[in-house]
């Protein structure tokens, strides 16, 4: 009988299935496979769903890598991790669910610690050879998250606000202050699939940087 393949979701739940109620948690590093973008990601024809779709010709290159020539060191079976996104609008504090279309996005997903950069690169030339198409816009990322406030929301993505203020709320009441910038961002794992379930049903971790409140002497 074959062993379980690991899964990252089962084997680190504090990152993944965080209780619907805000917590602070203190993200490692992490390397992602990730593709940028801009726009609605609801848009049939927009760069969000051709992102996914990089994304995961990537992601399944590598893990399927254990049946041809190129063997990754420390290899182990894998399921692949979910779909993420790290979500901001230019120019603007926050974000306005009225305008999507104002989106900028990284949308990545998590690879095994064991993937270097090599065999990341490595996959996209198979990927695009293999595939016939081009897989360029995947790029290796590492984010290191560090201090952040997270909340398991459960429902459809517009409702967010209201998860988020709680978040905002009990981050408050901890003695952090929000720390979104250019650097630290907006960051969203989703364990549902929007295709096949219910908006209210859907299940998204939402994480917000967060750092801890100043002297208020200091400003």
């Amino acid at each position: 009988m074959s062993t379980m393949a690991f899964d990252f979701k089962k084997e680190y739940k504090e990152f993944y299935l965080p209780k619907n109620k805000p917590t602070i948690i203190t993200v490692p590093k992490m390397n992602y496979i990730a593709v940028r973008g801009k726009g609605d990601p609801n848009d049939e024809n927009g760069e969000y769903k051709a992102a996914i779709g990089l994304l995961y010709g990537i992601a399944f290159t590598i893990k399927m890598s254990k049946k041809g020539d190129h063997l990754i060191d420390g290899y182990f079976d894998y399921v692949v991790p979910p779909l993420e996104g790290f979500w901001w609008m230019e120019g603007r504090e926050g974000i306005d669910y009225a305008h999507k279309e104002d989106f900028c996005w990284i949308s990545v997903i998590r690879l095994p610690d064991f993937v270097t950069e090599n065999d990341f690169l490595w996959a996209v030339n198979e990927a695009t050879k293999k595939k016939k198409q081009d897989f360029s816009k995947a790029k290796f990322l590492t984010v290191e998250e560090g201090l952040c406030v997270q909340c398991m929301h459960i429902g459809s993505y517009d409702d967010e606000p209201a998860t988020v203020e709680t978040m905002h709320d009990y981050m408050g009441k901890q003695g952090y202050v929000l720390d979104i910038s250019d650097k630290r961002l907006h960051h969203e794992i989703y364990l549902s699939d929007a295709r096949k379930v219910a908006p209210e049903k859907l299940k998204t971790v939402i994480r917000h940087p967060i750092k801890a409140k100043g002297n208020p002497l200091e400003g």
